[in-house]
């Protein structure tokens, strides 16, 4: 037996809270009483079984809590073979790891703050195949496409400012090594997202975005960092940051370029979106989920059977036999001869 929804058991924490809201509403109401009649009157007027009913009554609510519980967390047993048409987007997804990615004006840093995006933009993705490519001064494949999302992230974590020795930001070669890494030309809707300040541009990145978008290939961009331009920090020295210094002694600084991304955008058919210094990737899911979906093929998958039904009908039997179950028997006898004869 396996459950869809197991976080719903965490509702059982709730059956001793109210067993005690039971308890205290008993002691409340029986405080009440004891306003008005001493305890031994009010004993010879209550019948004798009103205790045990209310009893009853509050362990058939917790049964039926219980088992409504255990409908939510909804159980499931008893496999069967099913044959799923999988449908979806390829998307790659080219991440700049120059060193200007190292600017501090999107917390902690604009290359942390790509990766932690582009991780959230993963776990948004359902049946959309993902893609990994780094660029600098030259790019790589870091993840093919894939729909081990797990493994997409894995590799994403990894990366860092250090994997690609050439400097400066060739958006050309990544957008190329992109397209490169789609494989297959058949599928209607091929996405390439690309997050880069777009600074120290190398190559023709527009006339790269022309030839992608010719094969079925939208582009979007994404322009991190802020316009106004940063310091680049390179080390750490116990408590001091050592940054970046051109030949003269001057401190190199780091802007978002964002004409360029636009024009790379335009001519890639896609959006250019400028993040400046507040990173998010849902609404460029947002136009993504509008597009057409590819066949990808068909899995073979093991499909279990939700049996959350027998669990909620025993839960709805116990409240609607918990109402029919009235607090208080019926009057003593003795008590109604004695009324008539007076």
């Amino acid at each position: 037996m396996r459950f869809g929804n197991p976080n719903a058991f965490w509702l059982l924490f709730c059956i001793p809270l109210l067993i005690g809201l039971f308890i205290l509403a008993y002691q409340r109401k029986k405080a009440v009483l004891e306003r008005f009649a001493s305890i031994s009157l009010i004993k010879r007027l209550t019948p004798q079984d009103a205790q045990p009913r209310q009893i009853v009554k509050w362990v058939f609510f917790l049964v039926a809590f219980l088992f409504g519980v255990i409908a939510l967390s909804r159980p499931q047993f008893g496999v069967k073979m099913e044959i799923v048409e999988r449908k979806g987007i390829d998307i790659m997804v080219a991440m700049d790891i120059s060193k200007s990615m190292l600017a501090q004006d999107v917390a902690p840093s604009r290359i942390e703050r790509a990766k932690f995006e582009i991780a959230r933009f993963i776990d948004m993705l359902k049946g959309d195949r993902v893609g990994l490519i780094v660029f600098a001064g030259e790019s790589y494949e870091q993840c093919p496409l894939t729909l081990d999302y797990g493994a997409a992230k894995m590799f994403l974590n990894a990366v860092t400012t250090d994997w690609v020795q050439i400097q400066g930001t060739d958006i050309a070669d990544a957008i190329s090594q992109s397209v490169e890494g789609f494989k297959s030309k058949k599928n209607k809707s091929r996405v390439l997202i690309i997050l880069s300040d777009g600074e120290d541009n190398m190559g023709d990145a527009v006339e790269a975005a022309k030839k992608a978008a010719a094969e079925n290939v939208k582009i979007y961009t994404v322009g991190i960092g802020s316009e106004s331009g940063t310091p680049i920090p390179v080390s750490k020295d116990k408590s001091n940051i050592v940054y970046k210094k051109d030949n003269d002694g001057n401190l190199v600084m780091t802007r978002l370029n964002p004409m360029m991304l636009e024009k790379i955008a335009i001519a890639g058919n896609g959006k250019y979106f400028q993040a400046g210094t507040s990173l998010d990737l849902v609404s460029i899911y947002g136009e993504i989920a509008k597009m057409e979906k590819n066949e990808l093929g068909s899995d073979r998958m093991n499909i279990y059977e939700e049996q959350y039904q027998l669990f909620l009908l025993i839960a709805l039997f116990f409240i609607v036999l918990e109402f029919f179950i009235p607090e208080r028997g019926k009057g003593k006898k003795d008590w109604a001869g004695r009324l008539e004869n007076a």
